[in-house]
C-alpha cells in the first residue's frame, strides 16, 4: 500500500538519483522495525507471547506495547539517518501531477473505517475484553468478505510472485524443522552449561542469523519453545546463574529479545515479506539491501539487548 502511495514520486525522480532507493527501501525497513511495536504486528511476536502466556508467564497487549513503540521510533529513526546518509537526494524539488480522487463516499467507505477503527481497540483492549487478538484479526475478513467489500477480484490482483518467494522461506524453514537438521544444530549449542549473558547474546545472534534465510515466523517457532526450557531452568530458585538471569530480565526478556532479533532480520528479499514486495519493484538491488539491513541489524541487536535486559524490563510495568 505505501510503495503505490509513493509511486507517483518515484516515476518523477531522476533514474541516477540515489534518493530513490532510499525512499524505496525505506518503505520495508519502516514495516520490519514496525511491527515489533505490538504482539500482533509480526509473527514472531505472536509466537514469543503465546509460549510465554502458555508457560506461565502472561504479557498482554498494552504491556509489550508499552514498552516495545518507543523501541521501535527509536530505530526509525535511527534507520531515516542511515538512509539519508547512504542515499542522499540529488533532486532538491519535485512537483507532482496527482489528479484529485473522486470517488464518492459511501457505505463502504465508512464500513472499512468502521472495522479499522474497531479492529484496533479490540486489539489494544485485549485485557480487558478478554478476546484474544488472533480471534480480533479474523473481523476485518469476515466482515469485508460478508459486505462484498474484498472480492475474488482482488485476490486476482495479489502479487502471486511476492507471495513464492515467500513460500520459498517458509518451505526451507519445515524442511528443517521437518527433517531435525535445525533442532540438531541448536540442541548442538551448550546452552547449559553457558552464562546467561552469553546465552542471550548467542540465541539472539542464532536466531538473527537463520531468520534472514528462512521465515522469521518459523525461526521463532523453533527456537523459543527451545529457549523457554532453558529460561524455566535457568528461573528455577535453586539454580546458581537465578540471580543472574533475573539482573538480566528474566523469561520475558529473554524470550522477547529473540522475537525482536527475528523481526530486524532483514537483508535478502526473502528475509520478509516487506523486503520482497520492495525487491520486485525493481528499483532496490540486493546490495543495498543487504546494507542498510546489517547496519540496522547490528543496532537494532545491541539496543533490543540493553533495551529489554537492562533499560526497560519487564518487571519495570
Amino acid at each position: 500500500m505505501m510503495l503505490a502511495f509513493l509511486a507517483p514520486v518515484l516515476q518523477v525522480l531522476p533514474s541516477d538519483d540515489k534518493g530513490r532507493i532510499g525512499l524505496s527501501l525505506a518503505i520495508p525497513v519502516a514495516a520490519n522495525i514496525g511491527g515489533i511495536g505490538t504482539p500482533i504486528g509480526t509473527p514472531p511476536n505472536a509466537t514469543a507471547v503465546r509460549f510465554l502466556t502458555e508457560s506461565g508467564y502472561e504479557v498482554t497487549f498494552s504491556e509489550w506495547s508499552v514498552r516495545m513503540i518507543p523501541y521501535v521510533l527509536i530505530m526509525i529513526l535511527v534507520a531515516w539517518v542511515l538512509l539519508q546518509l547512504l542515499f542522499p537526494f540529488k533532486t532538491k524539488k519535485l512537483v507532482l501531477d496527482i489528479p484529485a480522487n473522486k470517488r464518492p463516499v459511501d457505505w463502504k467507505t465508512y464500513v472499512v473505517w468502521i472495522t479499522f477503527v474497531g479492529t484496533i481497540l479490540l486489539w489494544a483492549t485485549e485485557s480487558l475484553t478478554g478476546i484474544n487478538s488472533n480471534v480480533v484479526a479474523l473481523i476485518p475478513l469476515g466482515v469485508l468478505t460478508m459486505t462484498g467489500i474484498f472480492t475474488k477480484e482482488d485476490i486476482k490482483e495479489i502479487n502471486w510472485t511476492v507471495l513464492w518467494l515467500v513460500a520459498g522461506g517458509f518451505a526451507l524453514g519445515t524442511a528443517l524443522q521437518g527433517t531435525g537438521l535445525a533442532k540438531t544444530l541448536i540442541n548442538a549449542i551448550p546452552f547449559g552449561s553457558m552464562s546467561v549473558l552469553s546465552v542471550l547474546i548467542i540465541a539472539g545472534l542464532v536466531c538473527y542469523f537463520l531468520s534472514n534465510f528462512i521465515s522469521n515466523s518459523a525461526t521463532a517457532a523453533l527456537l523459543i519453545p527451545i529457549l523457554i526450557v532453558v529460561a524455566e531452568g535457568m528461573a528455577d530458585p535453586a539454580a546458581t546463574n537465578n540471580a543472574s538471569f533475573l539482573s538480566f530480565g528474566g523469561t520475558h526478556a529473554m524470550i522477547s529479545f529473540i522475537a525482536v532479533c527475528a523481526s530486524i532480520a532483514m537483508l535478502f528479499p526473502i528475509s520478509t515479506p516487506p523486503n520482497a514486495i520492495a525487491s520486485s519493484t525493481g528499483l532496490v538491488n540486493t546490495k543495498d539491501m543487504a546494507k542498510v539491513g546489517i547496519v540496522i541489524g547490528a543496532i537494532g541487536f545491541t539496543l533490543g539487548f540493553f533495551w529489554l535486559t537492562k533499560i526497560f524490563p519487564f518487571a519495570t510495568i
